[in-house]
């Protein structure tokens, strides 16, 4: 672990982290989310007026990634060269996963976590309407790679 925060001046400040300096070399990041919702909601997930949710939130997800920089203050505009997120119906919710990669000089674990992020926040948008109780759970980095720092795989 870092023995301090990068985002941060010497006074306290909020800082852009620079990386003039840093060669650009490829990144990879993948993160989860879970979207747990009742068995009556799952079973109308195909019927749902709006479209199919599962589909709906794997765009949102996709877009998402693509504006991290938009949406996180200090985060880098990054050239993504690669966006997937999978969504999977299984007996008590939604699972996400989303993988993002990219030839940067930072990299794209923020992308990752928002395409989670907004995936679920979209598959509760789109089943909202029959339950205000979905719960979105353990949106997580699952693992990282490539960069100066020592890849990352998230412990069970």
């Amino acid at each position: 672990m870092a023995n301090k925060l990068s985002h941060y001046d010497q006074s306290g400040k909020s800082k852009m982290v620079d990386v003039s300096g840093k060669s650009a070399t490829a990144r990879e990041a993948e993160a989860s989310a879970f979207v747990a919702m009742s068995p009556a909601v799952l079973k109308a997930l195909d019927s749902n007026p709006k479209g199919n949710p599962l589909e709906t939130a794997r765009l949102a997800g996709i877009m998402a990634a693509k504006k991290t920089a938009d949406l996180i203050p200090l985060c880098h505009p990054l050239p993504l060269s690669h966006v997937d997120v999978q969504l999977q119906q299984c007996e008590n919710g939604v699972a996400i996963r989303s993988k993002v990669k990219t030839t940067a000089e930072t990299g794209v674990e923020m992308e990752a976590l928002v395409a989670a992020s907004v995936a679920a926040l979209t598959v509760y948008d789109m089943c909202k309407a029959l339950d205000k109780g979905i719960e979105i759970r353990e949106v997580v980095l699952e693992k990282k790679s490539g960069g100066k720092s020592r890849d990352y795989i998230r412990k069970r």
